[in-house]
């Protein structure tokens, strides 16, 4: 997978066999077996292009890393002793990116959003602007 997201677009088996042979020693009918096993399992769609296919992953890397991780924390009989367990694993670099990320989540007019703006402030009901000059 991780040479099918490295190009972000359709692959063929050969493009990513030579990629890989730039490291090791492979054989194309095990590049092949690969993919079309991940095309079994649904991380891959494939599209026939001549004799061959051209691979295309089904999710980003990211979206399969937050489907690992929910995965994992649904498992768990106490969530919150795991998330607590997680974040002692973090490196600061990594709490803050968690910190940017529940920011994103929540958006702009989330309560600590809110709490950092000052409230504005209301015209008194009873005052002649507010009446229409009456």
């Amino acid at each position: 997978m991780t040479r099918v997201w490295k190009w972000n677009r359709p692959v063929t088996v050969r493009e990513v066999l030579e990629d890989l042979q730039q490291e090791r020693s492979i054989a194309y009918t095990t590049v092949m077996t690969v993919l079309d096993n991940l095309h079994q399992k649904g991380w891959v769609r494939r599209e026939a292009e001549g004799r061959a296919y051209r691979y295309e992953a089904v999710s980003t890397r990211a979206a399969y890393a937050a489907a690992l991780m929910n995965d994992a924390w649904s498992q768990s009989d106490n969530p919150a002793a795991a998330l607590v367990a997680f974040f002692g694993m973090m490196s600061d670099e990594q709490r803050q990116a968690l910190r940017d990320a529940v920011r994103i989540v929540q958006g702009p007019d989330s309560r600590e959003e809110r709490e950092g703006r000052e409230a504005p402030r209301e015209e008194n009901p009873g005052s002649a602007a507010d009446a229409g000059g009456r």
